[in-house]
């Protein structure tokens, strides 16, 4: 089973992000708002499979009862990671994943973005970049 999960690690606001301060994501039913919407009133709930996989399951309507299933063919080939999150990408959050490998967002501009960024202790990985070059 592969996975998208990383353990003390804090992803990066792309490096081609387009703000400078983090935006909430507001077109309903995007990957953007849905992401950000498990998470920002759940901080440290769940872990980056978790999310990528409620997602899916949200946006092609699986049922509780199929998801177990759905979920270990989901993950039998590989999936992107939060590094390629349009929140990374385009939205201006952070997101650190702690030492059980849970997810939280911070935005670029708040005071913990920069306390994580900073952290020597932690991997910190950049966002992937929303265009080649």
């Amino acid at each position: 089973m592969h996975t998208t999960n990383y353990v003390n690690t804090f992803i990066l606001v792309s490096p081609d992000c387009p703000v400078d301060v983090a935006r909430v994501p507001e077109k309903p039913g995007t990957i953007a708002t849905l992401q950000y919407e498990k998470l920002v009133g759940a901080p440290y709930a769940m872990t980056s499979n978790d999310l990528i996989f409620a997602v899916f399951s949200e946006r092609n309507g699986i049922a509780e009862a199929e998801k177990p299933a759905a979920r270990a063919k989901f993950f039998s080939k590989g999936q992107p990671c939060l590094r390629s999150s349009p929140l990374v990408k385009t939205f201006g959050w952070g997101v650190h994943h702690d030492e059980e490998g849970r997810i939280a967002l911070y935005g670029l501009d708040t005071p913990e973005y920069r306390v994580f960024a900073a952290r020597e202790d932690l991997a910190r990985v950049p966002g992937m970049r929303s265009k080649r070059g």
